[in-house]
């Protein structure tokens, strides 16, 4: 084992050597530590090892030694030799680079001085090219400050584009190049914020100047719809070119200018559309009155920018505004017509301004939009003119209005809105103008009314009578042969009437021209605003009249001849529209006029008038009787109170003579309305006699003033036989006295066993005696008093009369029991 162990420690030194020899210097380290971490003694072992690999290479590096020591001395004797040479040589050449630096200094100075100037023109080269690189960026910028100096904002937007994608990028090198490019983006907001100022400045402007722009586009709707009219009056060929427009168009054609690429050259149309707009002066541009420039920079710049939505957006929000500003009405615009073309001209202004920006710009705003606008503004336009339209008392303001309006809505429709609604509007409005009418008239009618005099009118010459007939549709060939000076039956309220009715179709007719509506149309708003003027307005005034208490019977009669005439000339206010409109009067759907029913409405009103002014006179004259009613024998004469009224009686109803009777019609309704009157007046008056008889208050009535009263009413029946009205047959009118008659003939004869007898039969004598009645008045004439005994001179022939009263009196009673009974 001790062997074994000492061949594997001599191997494995063999091994360490090895690795020694074959490994660097420095990492020999490890190498060695593993000698002493083998076995006890190893390391002595090793070293002894190490020592005799030592002696082995002295030997062998002393015998190659000994093998090339001979060849080393030959080498060391020739190098001996050439020593000398080399020494020689060394002197040579440091003499030859002596005498070659001498020859060279010269050169050298020459050719560092050619070094230095070709590095300076190299250097000058090279600066004249980075120069002409920088100079375009430099002469760019200029420009631009030139640029924006000039406020040619739009190009000096181009020129940043130009600089930062061409100019800047090929010297962004440099310094004030960085500082340039960092500069662009604050220049560029600067620009945004003064083409916004430039922008707001225009808002501004056009704000102002809308009532400018406005009136100037009414006003040659005006002019074109007035030489449209001309023409059309003169020749029905072809169709009028129009020679107006705010926007460098028709409203048929736009040749309104359309956003290019670049802003100059728009700026270049603009300029373009104003010199021709200076060369024709007929054509009126919008451009004339507004600069849009800024609005085309504006859109321009924010395009260029990016950033067009924006402005599109600010832009619409900011009309939208202004609409809602335009669109209110000051507090007091109904009150001229001025306050209403002023509010008319601003929204004109504001949409030809819309329509202008509609067709020259690229979609800043859009037909979607302007129609938007127009319909929120339509709708408040047509609550605004409701609302005040409606305080409006003065037709000839409503008239106006409705002048603005129909101007208002050609002008807008020929920037091709539309404006139905507001014609539908003006069918409101007239519906208003004729109530301003109606009580414009009223006033006239009542004026009329107030200053006639209701006296037939007096002509005394020929021209006199001439000028009545202009005025009024008169004819009667009675009058007519009738030598001057001589009278006309109606009043002077007549004509004056029938002209103020045909004034009034006028200023209807005024309103209804321009509406668009055909002739049929027309003439049926004609005919319907005439029937309100007579069935209400004049109907009213008419009924008003009558009932006024200054009115009398003379000029009641005279209301009524008037009124017939009015009646009769309603044919002629028929013809007169029928000239007017040129429509027939047989067409199936017009309005016949109703005068006729409103004058015989207004003719029975003025007969039941008289029939009540009579029996209030009739009244007024009973109030006037003083009957003493204990009197024991008549006067022998009919009271005076009653012969007053008979005498007015008589004179009233000669009045009735005036009546109308130019032929058998109105004879007949003059004959009728006398009678009827007469009629009235008798019946009351005999009516008024008998309750004076019946009054409870009457307490006894004597035998005399039975008499007296007999003579009063036997005056009544005289004047009821005389005829005060022609026309009644027999002793018609008499009957009005019948019930008195046989009252008093009963008590006058006393005839009350006659009466008894036959009473309740057809052929009795007193068959209009009522028992109530004769009980009543037989009750008064009773005895109540020993002084005053008015059956003394019957009871001295007959002293069992008062007995037979008594029965009478008793019969009589029963008589009107049964009939209460039976009743």
């Amino acid at each position: 084992m001790a062997e074994n162990e000492t061949l594997e420690c001599i191997t494995e030194h063999e091994r360490i050597l090895q690795e020694i020899e074959s490994t660097d210097t420095a990492c020999v380290g490890p190498t060695l530590r593993s000698v002493y971490d083998d076995q006890p003694n190893a390391h002595k072992r090793f070293m002894e090892k190490l020592d005799a690999r030592i002696r082995n290479h002295d030997r062998e590096i002393e015998k190659m030694c000994n093998f090339h020591h001979q060849g080393f001395v030959d080498a060391i004797t020739e190098l001996l030799k050439v020593r000398t040479d080399a020494e020689k040589l060394m002197g040579q050449v440091t003499d030859t680079n002596r005498r070659l630096q001498d020859a060279g200094k010269e050169v050298t100075a020459q050719t560092e001085e050619v070094i230095r100037c070709r590095i300076q023109q190299r250097n000058m080269a090279t600066t004249v090219e980075k120069l002409q690189l920088c100079i375009p960026v430099l002469e760019m910028y200029s420009k631009l400050k030139e640029q924006l100096e000039s406020k040619r904002y739009y190009a000096a937007l181009k020129t940043m584009e130009h600089l930062e994608n061409i100019y800047i990028p090929r010297v962004s090198q440099y310094r004030f190049c960085q500082i340039m490019a960092e500069n662009l983006p604050r220049l560029r907001e600067e620009i945004k914020e003064i083409s916004m100022s430039d922008l707001k400045d225009f808002l501004e402007s056009i704000r102002k100047h809308s009532d400018k722009i406005g009136e100037t586009a009414m006003r040659q709707a005006q002019q074109h719809r007035t030489f449209n009219s001309a023409v059309q009056k003169q020749s029905s060929l072809g169709d009028t070119k129009p020679l107006y427009s705010l926007n460098g168009r028709t409203p048929t054609q736009h040749n309104g200018l359309a956003l290019e690429e670049g802003g100059e050259e728009e700026e270049e149309g603009d300029e373009e559309v104003r010199g021709r707009s200076a060369r024709d002066p007929q054509v009126l541009t919008a451009q004339d009155l507004v600069d849009f420039s800024p609005v085309y920079r504006c859109l321009h710049i924010y395009t260029v920018l990016g950033d067009r939505e924006t402005f599109e957006n600010y832009y619409r929000k900011q009309r939208k505004k202004q609409a809602r500003l335009v669109l209110q009405p000051q507090a007091n615009m109904h009150e001229t017509v001025e306050g209403y073309r002023r509010y008319f001209n601003q929204i004109v202004g504001f949409f030809v301004v819309e329509d202008h920006i509609l067709h020259a710009t690229q979609g800043l705003v859009t037909r979607a939009f302007t129609d938007e606008l127009w319909n929120m503004a339509l709708s408040k336009i047509i609550a605004v003119l409701r609302t005040h339209s409606s305080y409006c008392n003065d037709p000839d303001l409503v008239l106006e209005l409705k002048n603005l309006i129909v101007i208002f809505a050609d002008t807008l429709q020929g920037y091709g809105f539309q404006v139905n609604r507001l014609f539908d509007l003006l069918f409101e409005i007239r519906d208003q103008y004729n109530e301003t009418l109606l009580k414009k008239w009223a006033v006239v009618f009542r004026e009329i009314f107030e200053q006639d005099n209701y006296s037939p009118i007096p002509v005394d010459t020929e021209e006199e009578y001439k000028y009545v007939l202009s005025r009024f549709p008169f004819h009667d060939p009675e009058i007519e042969k009738q030598q001057f000076p001589k009278k006309l039956p109606m009043s002077q309220s007549v004509p004056q009437i029938y002209t103020q009715v045909k004034e009034f179709i006028y200023a209807s007719l005024k309103f209804s021209e321009s509406l668009h509506r055909s002739s049929t149309e027309i003439d049926d708003m004609l005919r319907k605003s005439t029937n309100l003027l007579l069935t209400r307005t004049l109907s009213s005034c008419l009924q008003n009249l009558i009932k006024k208490p200054h009115i009398g019977l003379t000029e009641l009669v005279q209301i009524i001849i008037n009124t017939t005439h009015l009646e009769q000339a309603c044919k002629y206010l028929e013809d007169f529209i029928t000239n007017i409109t040129n429509v027939s009067p047989e067409t199936v759907h017009t309005t016949r006029l109703y005068g006729l029913s409103t004058f015989k409405d207004a003719r029975h009103a003025a007969e039941g008038e008289i029939y009540t002014k009579l029996n209030q006179k009739i009244d007024e004259f009973i109030q006037l009787a003083d009957y003493e009613w204990g009197m024991p024998e008549s006067d022998g004469r009919a009271s005076g109170y009653l012969m007053d009224l008979i005498n007015f009686l008589r004179s009233t109803f000669q009045v009735f003579t005036h009546l109308p009777s130019n032929n058998n019609d109105h004879a007949a309704m003059s004959g009728k309305v006398a009678q009827t009157a007469c009629m009235s007046a008798c019946k009351h008056l005999s009516t008024s006699l008998m309750q004076m008889l019946l009054d409870t208050e009457l307490k006894q009535i004597s035998m005399g003033a039975i008499q007296q009263f007999n003579l009063d009413v036997i005056q009544c029946e005289l004047f009821a036989s005389s005829e005060p009205v022609p026309g009644f047959q027999g002793d018609t009118l008499q009957l009005a006295f019948i019930d008195l008659r046989q009252l008093l003939d009963l008590f006058m004869v006393w005839d009350w066993s006659t009466y008894l007898a036959d009473y309740g039969q057809p052929t009795s004598k007193y068959l209009r005696v009522n028992p109530a009645t004769a009980l009543a008045l037989l009750e008064k004439m009773k005895d109540t008093s020993k002084k005053n005994n008015i059956f003394s001179q019957f009871r001295k022939n007959d002293r069992d009369k008062q007995k037979l009263i008594e029965t009478v009196v008793k019969q009589l009673r029963s008589l009107v029991n049964g009939m209460s009974q039976h009743s």
